[in-house]
């Protein structure tokens, strides 16, 4: 760890705190310190420099004190880069001690990107607690589960008490909701002992609509020329916005010792000047790390621009992997029929998705029947560690109507086989929470927020899904209803209960395998091909040393599967070697009707067959 300190905030020392805010448009600043019900006890002016920073230090303060800015003698404002909000997002903020006895961080080297495995994990709903703390229970599951890295969806504060945390204000400030800092950094402590990456997902793209209080500092924070999704950009062209977000990394970097940051909707960061903020952040948290940690930034992109992961030397912005949605939009398109929105754009048939395997993804500068605009950039010059695959995340259950997963709309032979295909491929993969046991809980939009903004988000909920076949308004949950977030809590007992617990042991063994087998731990493009051999059906093999043999995968979407080995190269093997089946989704183990010795039979008799979705997977001997 580096001896970086957050410019910004609130620092208790040894004889008080020092306060420091950028506010352009404000004249005077003063810090104001709050009792109980908000009683105001003292208050200090602030010094304002040319560039409208204030700073100052208050003598006799210490870590507990609650405090807010006086903006010009008239607005109460909690602080901008407040690292705790005890009473919400609209209440004053909280000194905090950055200082924690990390007993498993101190050492810890992080895990490299090609041996990741991700586990996307919303905190308010992954036990019923739905606190960090609560969290650290669950660890040893994941660890035997196999997943190497959890990836905690952001928790900066919110307004009320749920949210999925991508309508967040305090940016640096962990949810109250969740247990607050200390609850985080006990989890990632906990979780390093595990021998487990965090990967915390932050939101550089805009701020949630309610607290969202910026604009009473400076103006500047935004800028009308650029427009998102959410309305005016974040004005990245400002010196002091741009470092206000760079020291928010480096903050979970540095002060939660976090091993990687998920970036929220990258395409939705408007940003002209050079470097560009992402390559900014990068380079700067890159800067800041000791030799020998392994980091890793991901983005979640809509492009599919290979620009996000060239060298800032080739002018790109470095990160290290991306989201690749067009994998989990091909295998729903082909086992649960979507054709809607932008599912238009993709068919599911074998062809295209081991095209898309084959490149990384399947669009590389075809026009976009959604959007009508040509989509895309080669990226295959980058291993598949650089991309994100996944059957299952919180925007692709979340944004569904009533949050079903794909465990829900396929048979479990199907989830089976797309979870092999998922876990088998050379790509890093993510799970979202509950998919390694067929959860039968939804996922849905919830929100918290006022009376009136809430009205408005359950209207356009309703409306958003209102051209969907097979769905009404009623249908649609309310998402400021506590019953909505209710329904969204996982059930951790259904791991135990049959047609679950047999999907759970073919997790298991599916990240054993990745884990333990050469070519899947350190998989290179060079070595990979990936074709269709049947019309439903495709393989694709990791060629590896001789002394590690080869993988091959066989995956049958549906129908009839009758494949002769030999007879394309994809499955040939020199004279003297042979396939030896190591896994079968469809497994009598896995709730399935098969044993692994009748695979094998099939090899011998020289063709591979199934009648239902499957994935087969074979080494060399």
């Amino acid at each position: 760890m580096t001896n970086w300190q957050l410019p910004l905030g609130a620092a208790p020392d040894a004889t008080g705190v020092a306060f420091r805010l950028w506010a352009s448009d404000v004249q005077k600043v003063d810090v104001v310190i709050m009792g109980e019900n908000r009683q105001e006890l003292a208050s200090y002016p602030l010094t304002r420099d040319r560039e409208g920073y204030f700073s100052g230090h208050v003598g006799g303060l210490q870590a507990g004190a609650k405090y807010m800015y006086r903006l010009d003698g008239d607005k109460l404002r909690g602080d901008p880069a407040s690292r705790f909000q005890p009473e919400g997002v609209h209440g004053p903020s909280q000194v905090v001690d950055p200082a924690f006895d990390w007993q498993n961080s101190a050492g810890w080297k992080g895990i490299p990107l090609n041996e990741i495995s991700l586990y996307e994990v919303h905190i308010g709903t992954a036990t019923p607690q739905g606190t960090f703390e609560a969290f650290i229970e669950k660890l040893p599951y994941l660890k035997e589960l196999g997943i190497t890295a959890i990836e905690i969806m952001p928790v900066g504060d919110f307004p009320g008490d749920r949210n999925w945390g991508y309508d967040g204000v305090c940016l640096y400030a962990p949810a109250r909701a969740y247990g607050g800092p200390t609850g985080l950094k006990r989890l990632i402590d906990a979780a390093h002992g595990q021998g487990l990456a965090v990967v915390q997902d932050v939101v550089y793209n805009h701020l949630g609509p309610d607290g969202n209080y910026l604009r009473d500092f400076s103006k500047h924070y935004f800028t009308a020329d650029k427009k998102t999704p959410w309305g005016d950009a974040l004005d990245y062209a400002n010196p002091a916005v741009r470092d206000f977000f760079i020291n928010n990394a480096l903050y979970w970097t540095q002060e939660y010792q976090v091993d990687g940051l998920r970036l929220d909707a990258t395409h939705a960061i408007l940003d002209d000047t050079k470097p560009h903020i992402l390559a900014e952040i990068a380079a700067r948290v890159r800067e800041s790390l000791p030799e020998g940690r392994y980091f890793s930034l991901y983005a979640e992109d809509e492009r599919n621009t290979d620009w996000l992961l060239k060298a800032p030397s080739e002018g790109g912005a470095g990160l290290d992997a991306v989201w690749a949605d067009d994998f989990h939009h091909e295998v729903r398109s082909a086992l649960a029929g979507d054709n809607e929105g932008y599912y238009k754009d993709f068919t599911g048939k074998a062809e295209d998705l081991a095209e898309t395997l084959a490149k990384g993804w399947f669009y590389t500068g075809q026009t976009s029947k959604f959007s009508g605009k040509k989509r895309g950039k080669d990226a295959s010059r980058f291993d598949p560690p650089h991309f994100v695959y996944c059957i299952q995340n919180h925007d692709q259950v979340g944004n569904r109507p009533i949050g079903d997963r794909l465990s829900d709309d396929i048979g479990l032979d199907a989830y089976r086989a797309a979870s092999g295909l998922l876990l088998l491929s050379p790509y890093t993969p993510l799970l979202f929470q509950g998919q390694e046991y067929a959860a039968s809980t939804p996922f849905l939009f919830f929100t918290d927020f006022n009376e009136e903004l809430g009205k408005l988000v359950t209207k356009g909920r309703r409306e958003e899904f209102a051209h969907f076949a097979g769905f009404s308004g009623d249908t649609v949950p309310d998402p400021q209803a506590c019953s909505t977030f209710g329904k969204s809590k996982l059930d951790w007992t259904e791991p135990e209960k049959p047609g679950h617990r047999e999907t759970l042991a073919l997790y298991r063994d599916l990240l054993k395998l990745r884990n333990i087998l050469p070519v899947l731990r350190a998989p290179h493009r060079a070595n990979f091909k990936a074709v269709k051999i049947e019309e439903d059906s495709l393989a694709f093999r990791l060629y590896g040393a001789e002394s590690e043999g080869d993988l091959l995968v066989v995956v049958n979407l549906k129908g009839p599967l009758d494949f002769k080995l030999g007879q394309q190269e994809i499955n040939r093997l020199p004279a003297g070697r042979q396939w030896e089946a190591i896994i079968t989704t469809d497994d009598a183990a896995y709730g399935g009707n098969q044993l692994l010795g009748d695979v094998q039979q099939m090899i011998e008799a020289g063709h591979i067959t199934a009648e239902s979705p499957v994935t087969y997977a074979f080494q060399s001997r």
